[in-house]
């Protein structure tokens, strides 16, 4: 309903460089400036000019943007409201989300939306959040969900709707019989001196515990690049250092390690976001993902590992 261009011109706002945008939207960076072009020739304005190696918007083309935002968004009230029309959605719908969640969350709500509107194609994509936005922004996907960030868009951007699903909070992961597991009570800063294995820098995970860590007073000594929390919690285990993993992820049982809930303030958690375009809440679709992923959620939340204020940690 909206042409593909002006989601193309979004793109290039969003990224601030014709190369990064096309490879959001799958296309050369010559069919994202063909594109570019052609739109500007349509309305007949300059959407861009060259500036050094990349290019720079004009004040027409941010224009062209407020308006496609609300376009776009009374576009998607349209189709909502179409498909709360119909007794038998047709076509295809697509959720988005991180590892955990693709893992945890988004499984459950396919389901529950294959078995009730068995002519909707249902499609699962896992992706870092960032990656989340890109797919919501090009129409690749219709939900997401994702970890808040400091590079998370505001709650205020018009071109998304952003509702706080959960917090899951993060557990220290340390050797069996480390000295922490002894302790009745610990916080991140007691972790302060360790060695640490976080992710990739540029990835959430990296981020998460960055902004944890300087939150409690420290900048974590990184002995250690781990994504994946089987390969973290194997470092662990050999004892080359310490993790922090979010309370919904599954470490494998027979590591020799010990999650230890954190406490104090701040006590470090991720926040959960359940993303769609604005607009677009109302689609029945969506209302039965959202409906079913919150009701996952709010009984996957395991309660703390073992520990309490009183009793040392248990090996987990």
């Amino acid at each position: 309903m909206i042409d593909p261009k002006l989601r193309v011109l979004q793109l290039v706002a969003h990224h601030g460089t014709v190369t990064a945008a096309a490879q959001a939207s799958h296309y050369t960076p010559s069919a994202v400036s063909h594109q570019l072009r052609q739109l500007a020739a349509e309305l007949g304005v300059e959407l861009f000019t060259q500036s050094g190696r990349g290019i720079r918007l004009t004040a027409a083309a941010n224009t062209v943007l407020r308006h496609t935002e609300v376009l776009s968004a009374q576009a998607e009230r349209a189709r909502a409201e179409l498909a709360a029309a119909t007794d038998e959605p047709e076509g295809s719908f697509t959720l988005c989300g991180f590892s955990t969640a693709a893992t945890h969350l988004l499984p459950p709500a396919a389901a529950a939306l294959r078995d009730r509107y068995p002519h909707l194609t249902v499609r699962v994509i896992e992706a870092e959040p960032a990656r989340c936005f890109d797919l919501l922004l090009a129409g690749e996907a219709d939900l997401a969900l994702l970890i808040a960030t400091d590079e998370t868009p505001p709650a205020s951007d018009t071109r998304f709707d952003q509702h706080p699903l959960l917090d899951d909070p993060l557990d220290l992961v340390v050797p069996e019989r480390h000295p922490l597991t002894e302790r009745r009570a610990v916080t991140l800063a007691d972790a302060a001196d360790e060695s640490w294995i976080l992710g990739r820098p540029g990835s959430t995970y990296h981020h998460l515990v960055r902004t944890a860590c300087t939150a409690a007073g420290f900048t974590p000594n990184i002995a250690h690049y781990a994504d994946e929390w089987e390969t973290g919690t194997a470092l662990v285990a050999h004892r080359f250092g310490i993790i922090l993993v979010p309370r919904l992820a599954r470490l494998h049982q027979d590591w020799p390690v010990t999650r230890i809930p954190l406490r104090g303030e701040p006590a470090p958690a991720r926040r959960i976001l359940a993303t769609n375009r604005l607009g677009s809440r109302e689609r029945p679709a969506i209302t039965t993902a959202l409906d079913t992923i919150t009701e996952t959620a709010t009984g996957l939340l395991p309660p703390p590992p073992g520990a309490s204020d009183s009793e040392p940690a248990e090996p987990r």
